[in-house]
């Protein structure tokens, strides 16, 4: 029986240090389980293990710390890839097993070729749409509609994986779990900036839908940037070549993890980030990579549709924690500025 549930939120748009946060409470938190609540192969973790950077798509970090994961039914999965992710992960000595839940939607391989095409919203092309569409066209293909002799066929790696339903009659051991999530608010399906969002719900109500009651939610830690990306093109990003955020992308390595291609950047837009720390009920804050902003000599932050910038961290940091502790009002736990791709 669940008892308590902690959970990972992206309060931006993907791309914010999730996956070393993940990383870290695996490792200093007993969690009978990590879980995978949201997403396909369009996401990609970058953590560092013992100083060595691995990326990862659709398998939740439980694996690197002996514990069990759950790809949840909210997410989207690619068997191949994911195969591939087994493999690797358990030539490197990972061998912590991975469930899929058997409600999860397969992305098959005419959805990769649909998206393919895609040349408006600027997708990863991992066929997350067209799978995440027929889902709700209700003609998807869910994992537990394979059977044994199928399923083994498919994945080489079958004793890495199973199929199992994160159902309360099944989780007699599970008592803690890790919840982590993929993409973040400002590309939520209903809370983004549509149309340019993702195709799968990101906010800590995609918790309940994989079947942990909100009863069980203790901590919600909500993952950002000190300076906000985008995975593809937005129209609504103003003043894209301004040389500071081409500066800014390269000394923060802003290419996404999946695809490689460049992130549009832009300054921390305040108004939304509280927003979306009210929807998700956040309880501690970590701010990722303030010290790119170190590296470049400029800081800034658009509230109230002004931008306001800054020529030093001490003065930066200030606004935007008393703008936060004012206008969020609910006491958090921790507010955490982090600047390296290691630690937390």
């Amino acid at each position: 029986m669940i008892t308590h549930c902690d959970v990972i939120v992206d309060l931006q748009a993907g791309d914010t240090g999730k996956g070393k946060v993940a990383h870290h409470l695996a490792s200093t938190r007993p969690y009978d389980l990590v879980m995978r609540y949201n997403g396909g192969a369009n996401a990609g973790h970058t953590i560092f293990v013992n100083g060595t950077k691995i990326v990862t798509h659709q398998v939740p970090v439980g694996v690197f710390h002996n514990i069990p994961s759950l790809i949840g039914l909210g997410c989207v999965v690619h068997l191949e890839k994911l195969q591939q992710e087994c493999e690797m992960l358990h030539s490197l000595g990972f061998r912590a097993p991975v469930f899929i839940d058997k409600r999860a939607h397969v992305t098959m391989p005419h959805h990769m070729d649909e998206d393919s095409h895609d040349m408006t919203i600027g997708t990863t092309r991992m066929g997350i749409g067209p799978t995440y569409r027929d889902k709700y066209a209700r003609k998807g293909v869910r994992a537990g509609m394979f059977d044994n002799t199928e399923w083994y066929s498919m994945v080489d790696t079958a004793k890495l994986l199973g199929i199992a339903p994160l159902d309360y009659g099944n989780t007699k051991t599970y008592d803690t779990v890790l919840c982590e999530g993929a993409q973040g608010y400002q590309i939520d399906v209903d809370w983004g900036e549509y149309p340019y969002v993702t195709s799968s719900h990101c906010t800590i109500g995609a918790v309940a839908l994989n079947g942990i009651a909100p009863r069980y939610l203790r901590n919600v830690y909500g993952i950002m940037k000190a300076y906000e990306t985008y995975s593809g093109f937005k129209k609504t990003f103003i003043d894209v070549d301004n040389p500071m955020f081409k500066k800014i992308q390269e000394v923060g390595h802003e290419f996404g993890a999946t695809t490689g291609r460049e992130r549009q950047v832009r300054w921390l837009k305040l108004d939304d980030v509280i927003q979306a720390m009210y929807i998700n009920n956040i309880t501690d804050l970590v701010i990722n990579k303030v010290d790119v902003l170190d590296v470049v000599g400029q800081y800034g932050v658009v509230w109230n549709n002004d931008t306001l910038l800054f020529d030093n961290r001490t003065e930066f940091v200030e606004f935007v924690e008393e703008t936060i502790r004012w206008y969020y009002r609910h006491p958090l736990n921790s507010l955490t500025w982090s600047t390296s791709p290691e630690t937390v």
